[in-house]
């Protein structure tokens, strides 16, 4: 259990969730590339080289050096895309294809922490056209993403104004805190993945959730609390439980290369630090 309602003459405090297997049972950005192939902004090609980087996202077994030849594919890819054109994309088939992927354990967590009076904060590597909309499905209040230039004919550069990943993450925690008043050492954090072990560190109340095995070593030499999740569920199953209507999400990022709102792979992206917006 989380424990009782906040008392409100403390500082204020937030729930930070990882997205990718930690809220949803897939990554976020690939799982859209069926669709972005449907809109025409990607070939067959990349539907199938996405398929196979889904299957690694989920057997957690990318490395760095694939990671960063992803990077530099994606990034490539997504340059020209039409932004506006992705998140109506996004927008279209967004609760056919992440509504069913929502486990039903994180859905329950995000309503605990709002009934605990936390504000409930998304902290991803996927694009900010990607993960914005997300979010207001869950209902978070805030969002933290990866964002790509834009430039001014409204379409992607190929270049990364903002990666939200690793110690950019942590960063980003701690600069919400500041601005919004949370009381870090009171605040809770989820991810499944050893790279977010800063923004673990950062708070009072870190979690693992799936964990891969780094994390997992991670979370039990430091005694962290290690949770599966493992009930995809549809949110219109739980309803009204998650129809508290979400605030205006803080938009720290938006999508990295080509990957983020589209073909995805944005945890692919390079280790570029930038000031969160």
């Amino acid at each position: 259990m989380l424990g009782l309602v906040e008392n409100h003459s403390l500082p204020r405090t937030a729930a930070f969730f990882d997205l990718d297997k930690t809220v949803i049972a897939k990554s976020s950005t690939l799982t859209f590339s069926k669709s972005f192939y449907q809109g025409g902004l990607i070939n067959r090609r990349a539907v199938l080289r996405t398929a196979y980087a889904q299957f690694v996202f989920m057997a957690g077994g990318a490395d760095h050096d694939q990671m960063e030849r992803m990077r530099a594919y994606l990034s490539a890819l997504c340059r020209g895309w039409n932004v506006q054109q992705v998140k109506e994309i996004v927008a279209e088939t967004l609760h056919d294809l992440i509504d069913p992927i929502i486990y039903d354990e994180a859905a329950s967590l995000i309503e605990e922490h709002h009934t605990a009076g936390r504000d409930v904060v998304i902290v991803s590597t996927s694009g900010a056209e990607v993960v914005e909309p997300i979010g207001e499905l869950l209902g978070a209040d805030r969002v933290v993403a990866t964002r790509m230039v834009v430039g001014e004919d409204g379409c992607f550069t190929g270049e990364v104004e903002y990666y939200a990943y690793g110690p950019t993450k942590a960063e980003a925690v701690k600069e919400l805190a500041a601005s919004e008043g949370y009381d870090l050492a009171r605040c809770y954090a989820y991810s499944d993945s050893a790279t977010d072990v800063p923004m673990l560190e950062a708070v009072g109340h870190p979690h693992a959730v799936n964990p891969d095995r780094a994390l997992r070593r991670e979370a039990l030499a430091r005694s962290w609390p290690i949770l599966d999740f493992h009930r995809p569920v549809r949110l219109k199953q739980r309803l009204p439980a998650l129809s508290v209507p979400p605030r205006p999400a803080l938009v720290a990022a938006a999508a990295i290369g080509a990957a983020a709102a589209t073909a995805g792979l944005v945890w692919y992206a390079s280790k570029r630090r930038a000031t969160v917006v």
